[in-house]
């Protein structure tokens, strides 16, 4: 059977967000799983990208992380070890990856968005908003109706060249090119006539 893959646009914003103004704490977050569904396990469960304890420890995923600092094999062995993980990334001399499975949330596009060529983020709705006070789901309670990542992009990294795509509904892979110039100017200074 064939995957279906469905390239998703990459979107830039140079404006500060007034998005994700509401911090998720460590108590809400367990107040918040402990009554959650199935839905709530499998979009914020153990190894999901969107899990705040993803890196080993409490982690607001709408705040920053600097991903590609951590080699994913170490971070993660707790996860693969248990068969829970569900998120991996690595870096090539050309590019670096992330590929992540998007658990419960197909019906519900992920956004793509680089924040002044320094921030990538991963969001979505898991459920719909019925709340009509609120017109936009990421300033407040996020948490309840939609799901973040945020990550630090390396030096490097092209940010006008990342691709985003998913495969068969489920599979998220970003693939972010590595800036070349610096490569291309030592190789010209060192030339010697």
């Amino acid at each position: 059977m064939a995957s279906r893959k469905q390239f998703i646009d990459v979107r830039s914003e140079d404006r500060t967000p007034q998005k994700w103004c509401v911090s998720l704490r460590e108590d809400t977050f367990d107040t918040f799983i402990s009554r959650g569904s199935t839905p709530v396990n499998k979009v914020f469960g153990n190894g999901s990208l969107f899990s705040p304890m993803l890196f080993g420890k409490f982690f607001d995923p709408s705040d920053a992380f600097p991903l590609w600092e951590f080699q994913s094999d170490i971070l993660l062995s707790s996860f693969r070890d248990s068969g829970q993980n569900t998120a991996d990334w690595f870096e090539t001399d050309v590019e670096y990856v992330l590929k992540a499975e998007l658990p419960g949330v197909k019906k519900y596009n992920p956004q793509v968005i680089v924040e002044h060529g320094k921030v990538l983020e991963i969001s979505g709705q898991w459920r719909d908003q019925h709340d009509s006070d609120t017109k936009e789901w990421r300033n407040g309670r996020w948490w309840e109706f939609g799901y973040v990542r945020r990550l630090e992009l390396p030096e490097n990294a092209d940010w006008r060249k990342i691709e985003a795509k998913i495969d068969d509904d489920i599979f998220l892979e970003i693939r972010i090119p590595k800036n070349q110039t610096a490569d291309s100017n030592t190789t010209k200074g060192n030339d010697v006539h």
